[in-house]
């Protein structure tokens, strides 16, 4: 069948995704409107995917009881049916798990053409039934890390759920199974928050870790992942550009003031007057950071690379000519740095898709990103075979 009411387990082991875009915190504005006012609406958000499927857990869609719509959890292929469910769900007020792939028979009725299979959860959300939705309303939008865990498979309470702060202390509602359950998800989903993922975990009936009994789905909410741009010319207003558009908070350090200033880099986030070393090394980064270092001056980037080569990041890239990278490796090994270390430098930064002007560079910087988050080959799709979709 292309829609199927998911009576039965969710197949295969849990999977979580790294989500750098939280898709509920897109439509966060008009549902927070709906509940504020005191309106139940239905709230379909993508749990698992499998395949080509358009979206990753987390995208999400709701519904208001006038039939307004807000969101996406395929890009188009099957909004029309989660529409008809999440109104049916807001009447009802009964949770449902469905599942969307392709029929053989009948592909383009209401299945994913792209040949990919999503699983749907769709729950009806109102002061009542979420009383704490404003409280993980404020957290998002302050860049609080929180995480929102509902049951949605198995012999609990479907729907039931538990909003987990970063803080260790700090937890509300319950997911019906027992105290065993809800501290074993507070201590999981506290993990995803560390790295970002959302997705499904299992456990026994009683909140077993071995079980597979009960499915639950941790929506993690981070901070967004940082980008750090050092060196304030066109370039890295295009990169910055590039990096919001992406879903990162954007920082443009630079040590002129004349250069780094808000006018210049209306998309950054904030703009810092800083020597770039300096400021790298107080400022936290972790693996999901990203580095560009555009500075082209040797005073400015071999310092900074020093450190920055020396932190966790997942990223870092400097721009410059093939001569200018082969100098500024002898001028980091003179620094200390080892073969290892240098071997995490980017540079030049980006794809080879023969750009030249910033916005153009900014581009092959952004998809140099896209690439080393998913895993492509970089290729002309048109060249390739097999899943247009990488597995993170």
């Amino acid at each position: 069948m292309a829609r199927q009411a998911a009576h039965g387990t969710l197949p295969g082991a849990a999977v979580a995704t790294r989500t750098e875009v939280n898709r509920l915190r897109d439509i966060l504005d008009p549902i927070a409107k709906w509940w504020d006012a005191g309106e139940a609406f239905g709230l379909a958000t993508v749990v698992r995917t499998f395949r080509s499927a358009p979206r990753e857990p987390g995208a999400a869609l709701a519904v208001s009881a006038d039939g307004e719509v807000t969101g996406s959890v395929s890009g188009g292929c099957v909004e029309g049916a989660v529409y008809e469910v999440a109104r049916e769900v807001c009447e009802t007020g009964q949770a449902v798990l469905e599942t969307y792939g392709v029929s053989d028979d009948d592909a383009l009725a209401v299945g994913l053409t792209c040949g990919g299979i999503l699983h749907v959860f769709v729950e009806p959300v109102s002061p009542q039934t979420f009383p704490e939705l404003g409280e993980v309303a404020a957290a998002i939008r302050a860049g609080e890390p929180v995480a929102v865990a509902t049951v949605i498979e198995g012999p609990g309470q479907v729907g039931a759920r538990r909003v987990i702060w970063a803080d260790a202390d700090r937890a509300r509602g319950t997911l019906g199974a027992g105290d065993r359950l809800d501290q074993a998800v507070d201590d999981d989903a506290r993990g995803m928050l560390a790295q970002g993922l959302t997705g499904v975990r299992r456990y026994g009936e009683h909140g077993e870790r071995r079980g597979d009994e009960l499915a639950v789905f941790v929506h993690s909410f981070a901070p967004p992942p940082r980008m750090l741009v050092f060196g304030a010319i066109d370039f890295a207003a295009a990169v910055a550009r590039a990096g919001k558009f992406l879903g990162y908070r954007v920082t443009v350090c630079d040590a002129r003031p004349i250069f780094a200033t808000q006018a210049r880099f209306p998309d950054a986030d904030e703009v810092v007057v800083d020597w770039p070393h300096r400021y790298l090394a107080k400022t936290p980064v972790d693996e999901r950071t990203v580095i560009c270092v555009l500075t082209h001056d040797p005073k400015f980037d071999v310092p900074v690379l020093e450190v920055a080569l020396r932190t966790p990041a997942g990223y870092i890239g400097a721009m410059g000519s093939r001569r200018t990278h082969e100098d500024r490796l002898d001028r980091l090994r003179e620094a200390g740095l080892t073969e290892d270390e240098l071997a995490r430098l980017r540079s030049p930064i980006g794809l080879d898709l023969g750009a030249r002007t910033p916005e153009e560079t900014a581009v092959s910087v952004a998809a140099e990103l896209i690439q080393l988050r998913w895993g492509g080959s970089g290729r002309p799709l048109t060249l390739t075979s097999g899943r247009i979709h990488h597995a993170s």
